[in-house]
């Protein structure tokens, strides 16, 4: 197998915007190849080796790109090459993470206005899509089907964004969407400023963002939890949903239950 300089995997990667950047960051020791530090950017390895940058600043723009790299992580998807739509972008931390990660492109979309940190809107990879509403956007409009969809939305259910999006998505492409209890839930069940606290709320708001899900023909191939909390402490959950079932299936409410458990164990709230 014919081996790459360190600097050009990281760049071909995304995990450094040009050759100069990746170089700067092993000369400051923050990247490691197969679990040991390299200080050397004309080190050559082989394609397929394990790359972790360990950045002494914050790794991404804004801390959403360390909740999307946890769903990364626990549900094994690969973004390297592929074209991303992040829905919801804001200062862009999921898009941050998404090129990070090795994505090729990707399609930043918020309904609001220069938000988008600055670093992202002068990256080639990002086509930045502001003052767009999901909910009236279309397929014709993006211009292709993308291989992997994000989704961090506000004031609004994801109930409503399911059906949008699914042929934006590849046959073989997957979604990973942020479920915000506080914008699920009925009022009745929100408490005092926005917070939702209840596990059996939790339980029942993933249940029935899986069923919305599954009703505009996306299937629930996943379940986690965001390691850190949202605003005022809300305990948040991620769901993975493909156009096509997994092998092995889902065991959806046995799944939910254990991820609810587990995120209040973890997080807080109340107890179980």
């Amino acid at each position: 197998m014919a081996k790459t300089r360190l600097d050009n995997l990281m760049m071909i990667r995304g995990m450094a915007p040009s050759r100069e950047k990746a170089r700067a960051m092993v000369l400051a020791g923050e990247v490691k190849v197969n679990g040991l530090r390299v200080d050397k950017p004309g080190a050559s390895f082989n394609e397929d080796v394990d790359i972790v940058v360990e950045c002494s600043g914050p790794r991404y723009v804004s801390r959403g790109g360390l909740k999307l790299e946890k769903a990364i992580a626990s549900f094994n998807i690969d973004f390297t090459n592929k074209v991303v739509l992040d829905i919801g972008a804001s200062t862009g931390g999921y898009t941050d993470c998404a090129l990070q990660h090795g994505a090729a492109r990707v399609f930043a979309l918020d309904v609001g206005y220069g938000q988008l940190d600055w670093s992202l809107r002068n990256d080639l990879r990002v086509v930045c899509l502001e003052r767009t509403n999901i909910r009236y956007f279309s397929l014709e409009q993006l211009g292709q089907q993308v291989d992997i969809i994000t989704i961090d939305v506000s004031f609004i259910s994801t109930a409503l964004v399911f059906p949008v999006i699914k042929d934006m998505l590849k046959n073989d492409g997957s979604i990973i969407s942020l479920i915000k209890p506080q914008f699920e839930a009925g009022r009745n069940k929100v408490g005092k400023k926005g917070v939702v606290r209840d596990p059996d709320v939790h339980r029942e708001v993933l249940i029935n963002c899986i069923t919305s899900a599954t009703k505009a023909g996306l299937f629930c191939t996943g379940i986690t939890y965001s390691p850190i909390t949202g605003p005022q402490g809300n305990i948040e959950f991620f769901i993975r949903l493909n156009k096509e079932w997994l092998s092995p299936e889902l065991e959806v409410e046995k799944e939910v239950a254990l991820v609810v458990s587990e995120a209040h164990q973890q997080l807080g709230g109340k107890g179980i």
